[in-house]
């Protein structure tokens, strides 16, 4: 048995919320992979007009502006998405509608109030140039504030979709204004203004572009819920005749929820802004390196490695949205074992989806930089960090659900604990590298590896102390392993051997790896497939759950892969 309790009255509903969720979870990640691909099309121009350096500001900036988007509004979605969700399990309308309007409340209050200190304080957050590209950050806090609370009502009502449409509108807008902002700001420059100058002016209208985006989703997500307001929000005739909770104990309840909710947040990602601190003061203040120098090298990590390696990400941030109203509405009920259930597929699709593409990573990094990121001046370095930056895939995949299963089952404080022992070992870790090594941002990979590591390690732990689930370790773990192994060795030597052969007739490199990198991977697609079905990894039960999965079990049967 999987959990500490037997209770199947709920089974049924338990058994239902499963492929219910993850539909939801498929829609949101399918989003999210559009989303993070728009953002890698539009990075590879904007990298050509601002340069590395520019990419250094941009993201020294932005860096220092999630920390305060962490702490103020990021995790509203989730938090509001909890606490709506179990009063709806119980019943409770009105409660939920209470607490929406209080989240806006408490957002226009905190959000609105990091705003401001975010665009007077700026100088206390990062150094040299990077402030003026943070002050262009700071009126997105609210906006986004007031985003997630929308986000996270129509999360706990349990549909994803106006959360994914307003996602790629945001990523969209944020491209173009983004590009044209910076090509703007870098002509008005003017030809005689220094490579530092248009760096920054570039960097600050990537910055407009991400408060452009945020604004566009806003718009987007209010005129929904104008529409569905009344139909939504209409409350059954046996709660009208009772009390509705007090507004001061929904205001302590959203205070109690969000606040760890954004502590664990905060410190689960602090570890950017860390890693960022740690890396520029060493490196300036000890190693006595040039600050164009050191933002050049931390922008090929932090814009062209770590971007890449967040893309399968997605799929294990979207089943943590999807899993948080399910998960929740399920264990206040009491269904520890449907609770459970809920929670071991959501482990076994993000083992199933994140170890194939850290693999795939790993051995295609050199041919996906190439694609994405041309420039040739920091390919190999970028695609060495890439490769390094692989394992963290599954890492953070694996830590990210747990955090949010923890978090769904009333634990909030333990993935706070976890995440600050995990942050202060990598801490110290990256600050002897690079004191008493010639390391650079080689030792941001190392640092990332084993944050990423211990968090996974240490949400497990504590996730089997109060929500027993066990996997089939065969199926979870084993069987995708090998899979992946075979599948990393077919797309290589696919794209090998169809590079090798190109290059006899097309001079031009870029080309040549686009058409061998194409074929490469739709190989890696079927023979990771067609290695797991047939093992045994995964049935047509498990395929059914999957969002489309009656028409992908009759695809497969047709071709008799199934």
């Amino acid at each position: 048995m999987d959990t500490n309790r037997p209770d199947n009255t709920s089974e049924t509903s338990a058994a239902k919320a499963g492929p219910n969720m993850l539909a939801q979870a498929g829609i949101l990640a399918a989003a999210g992979i559009i989303v993070r691909i728009i953002g890698l099309l539009y990075r590879s121009p904007l990298t050509s007009i601002i340069g590395d350096e520019g990419n250094g500001y941009y993201n020294s900036a932005y860096n220092c502006y999630t920390i305060i988007l962490l702490i103020s509004a990021y995790s509203i979605p989730s938090a509001i998405s909890k606490v709506m969700a179990e009063k709806l399990a119980l019943g409770r309308e009105r409660d939920a509608q209470r607490i929406f309007r209080g989240a806006i409340l408490y957002v226009l209050i905190v959000s609105g109030a990091f705003s401001v200190f975010l665009f007077f304080g700026a100088g206390l957050l990062t150094v040299g140039q990077a402030v003026t590209v943070l002050r262009v950050f700071s009126p997105t806090i609210l906006l986004f504030g007031l985003l997630g609370v929308l986000r996270g009502y129509f999360q706990a009502r349990r549909t994803m979709v106006p959360t994914s449409i307003s996602q790629i509108l945001e990523q969209i807008v944020n491209a173009v204004v983004s590009i044209l902002a910076a090509w703007l700001f870098i002509r008005m420059a003017g030809s005689g203004a220094d490579e530092t100058t248009r760096a920054v002016r570039g960097a600050v209208g990537s910055a407009l572009g991400t408060g452009a985006g945020v604004l566009t989703a806003l718009v987007f997500m209010a005129v929904i819920y104008l529409k569905q307001r009344r139909k939504k929000d209409a409350l059954p005739a046996e709660e009208l005749s009772q009390e509705p909770e007090p507004m001061k104990n929904i205001m302590k309840l959203l205070f109690l929820t969000v606040t760890p909710f954004i502590l664990s947040t905060f410190i689960y990602n602090f570890s950017t802004m860390l890693d960022q601190t740690i890396f520029q003061r060493i490196l300036l203040h000890l190693r006595g390196s040039r600050e164009s120098v050191l933002m050049a090298s931390y922008g090929v990590f932090s814009t062209k490695a770590v971007v890449i390696a967040n893309i399968p990400i997605a799929l294990s941030s979207a089943l943590s949205s999807a899993m948080m109203p399910n998960l929740s509405g399920s264990f206040a009920t009491g269904d520890r074992r449907g609770s459970a259930r809920i929670v071991r597929r959501a482990m076994n699709v993000t083992l199933m989806v994140s170890i194939p593409c850290a693999t795939g990573l790993a051995v295609l990094a050199r041919p996906v930089m190439q694609l994405l990121f041309p420039q040739k001046n920091s390919l190999d370095e970028a695609s060495v960090l890439l490769a390094g930056m692989a394992v963290t895939v599954v890492f953070y995949s694996i830590s990210t659900v747990t955090n949010a299963v923890l978090q769904a089952i009333g634990r909030m404080n333990l993935p706070v604990i976890n995440a600050a022992a995990a942050l202060l070992i990598q801490g110290v870790i990256l600050a002897l590298l690079l004191i008493f090594t010639d390391m650079d941002n080689g030792a941001l990979v190392i640092a990332a590896i084993i944050y990423s590591g211990l968090m996974c390690l240490l949400n497990h732990r504590s996730l089997q102390k109060h929500l027993p689930v066990r996997l089939n370790i065969r199926h979870a773990l084993y069987l995708p392993v090998l899979s992946s192994t075979v599948m990393a060795a077919a797309a290589l030597g696919v794209y090998e051997l169809i590079s090798r052969l190109l290059s006899l007739f097309l001079g031009r490199e870029y080309l040549v790896n686009l058409l061998a990198l194409a074929p490469a991977i739709l190989a890696a697609v079927w023979v990771y497939a067609l290695l797991l079905i047939r093992l045994g990894g995964i049935g047509e039960k498990d395929i059914i759950r999957l969002p489309k999965g009656r028409l992908m079990v009759g695809f497969l049967k047709k071709i008799r892969i199934l």
